[in-house]
C-alpha cells in the first residue's frame, strides 16, 4: 500500500470572507489541509507555493488571477517534489480562484504521471463551490481516479473539522 500526500495551495493575508476583505494569518485551504493531516497523521504534506507570490492585496490578487488564467500561465513553484510515485492517494486542495484551482496547482499537476493514482479534491470558496475545478483536474490528471470532492465555504472552515473527518472516511 502506497503513501498518502496532502498537496495544497493556500493564501494567507487579505481574503474574501463573507463579502468582507479580512486578513488571515493562515489561509482557509491550509486550515483544511491541517485537519486532514490530523486525521491521517502518516500522510506527507506539500504546500504548493509560487516562486513569485500572488499580490498581498485581495483586489490585486483577484486581478492577477484573472490575467494568469486568461494567459494559461503556469507559475513556477518552490521546491517541487521530485516524484509522486510513492503515493497512491493524493488529497488535492486549493481555493476557488475564478471557477477553478489557482494556476500554480496546474503547474504542480502537469509535472507528474497520474496513472493509477487516486485524487481526493477539496476546495475552499465563498459561494462558488468547485466551479469547473473537477473537470479541469480530470482533464489534467489522465489515468487518475478522481473521488468525490469536498467543497468548503471558506468562512466556515474552522467549524468544518467533523465534515472533513467524515469525508476522509468515505
Amino acid at each position: 500500500m502506497g503513501k498518502t500526500l496532502i498537496a495544497f495551495f493556500s493564501k494567507a493575508g487579505e481574503n474574501n470572507v463573507n463579502g468582507d476583505i479580512v486578513k488571515l494569518s493562515v489561509g482557509n485551504t491550509e486550515v483544511a489541509a491541517n485537519y486532514i493531516k490530523e486525521f491521517i497523521p502518516d500522510a506527507d504534506m506539500f504546500k504548493i507555493e509560487q516562486v513569485e507570490p500572488l499580490p498581498e492585496s485581495y483586489m490585486d490578487c483577484f486581478a492577477k488571477v484573472k490575467v494568469d488564467q486568461s494567459a494559461k500561465l503556469r507559475p513556477e513553484i518552490r521546491n517541487p517534489l521530485e516524484s509522486i510515485d510513492e503515493y497512491d492517494t493524493i488529497y488535492l486542495g486549493g481555493p476557488n480562484y475564478v471557477e477553478t484551482y489557482p494556476m500554480a496547482v496546474f503547474t504542480f499537476l502537469e509535472k507528474y504521471n497520474w496513472q493509477g493514482k487516486t485524487i481526493k479534491p477539496f476546495i475552499t470558496h465563498e459561494g462558488s463551490s468547485f466551479g469547473r475545478a473537477i473537470e479541469d483536474i480530470t482533464k489534467t490528471c489522465e489515468g487518475a481516479l478522481i473521488k468525490e470532492g469536498l467543497s468548503i465555504h471558506g468562512a466556515d472552515v474552522r467549524g468544518f473539522k467533523i465534515y472533513i473527518k467524515r469525508w476522509i472516511k468515505q
